[in-house]
């Protein structure tokens, strides 16, 4: 497998790949997360868990990688 293609399927030309410690913005109208930024912990197939920090509460939620934005 070369180099060029280990960017995920999901993603659109051009955009940044997203990667683990990659910050990302939740781009999905159906989700309750959407609009927020947090940061890759890891990635599994076409899935990302994105940790998500607000003061005094931290979550870890797994997302599809097609509703991630590098920000």
């Amino acid at each position: 497998m070369a180099a060029a293609d280990s960017s995920p399927v999901d993603a659109p030309a051009g955009a940044a790949p997203v990667l683990p410690g990659t910050t990302v913005v939740v781009r999905d109208v159906r989700s309750i997360y959407n609009g927020y930024r947090g940061f890759v912990q890891r990635i599994s197939g076409s899935q990302a868990a994105v940790l998500f920090e607000g003061g005094n509460w931290d979550k870890l939620v797994t997302m599809p990688l097609k509703t991630l934005e590098a920000s």
